[in-house]
């Protein structure tokens, strides 16, 4: 008897592991239809491999090819950036965030920055996301760029930089 549980309950115990990790690691860059346009739009937790997808790599890469980073603007903060995390919560739907976004990765690649240390959190329309994350922010406007430093948050860049990505970015992570 304890041979016949053994070998049902182990087989059964690593069957569920393995089908629960694989509907987690789904639950990234889920794709969902926007209620006014009816097209693609990502929600939820997602990572930069979710613009690759078609629905959203014709604005992402192209934003991105076309963008010219003001590097000389980033010269003081490369190593800032190093002990920095940041949140990033934006809109597939939105032209700000099509803007800015792909702008703002170009700047992080540029910085050799570990996107590890970046959170990204696509909302609807209504600012919200599956797990309530964009709530718990306060988010109003997308793009929202939120940098924090040891766990306390020291600036944001909402919707459009007030000067530059670049600029705007320096001046807060010089405060």
């Amino acid at each position: 008897m304890k041979k016949f549980l053994h070998s049902f309950f182990l087989p059964s115990f690593v069957f569920f592991f393995l089908f629960t990790s694989v509907l987690s690691a789904k639950e990234k860059n889920k794709i969902s239809v926007d209620d006014k346009s009816g097209k693609p739009i990502l929600l939820g937790l997602c990572d930069r491999t979710a613009f690759a997808d078609s629905n959203f790599s014709w604005w992402f890469d192209s934003e991105m090819d076309m963008y010219s980073v003001d590097s000389a603007s980033l010269k003081d903060i490369s190593v800032k950036m190093k002990i920095v995390k940041i949140t990033l919560v934006m809109g597939t739907w939105c032209s700000d965030s099509k803007r800015e976004v792909p702008r703002f990765y170009k700047i992080l690649d540029l910085l050799g920055y570990d996107q590890k240390n970046l959170t990204l959190i696509c909302v609807d329309r209504n600012k919200k996301d599956p797990a309530g994350e964009a709530e718990k922010l306060d988010i109003k406007l997308v793009p929202t760029f939120i940098f924090y430093r040891d766990s306390n948050e020291i600036g944001r860049i909402i919707e459009t930089p007030k000067e530059s990505l670049e600029k705007d970015l320096t001046e807060i992570l010089l405060k």
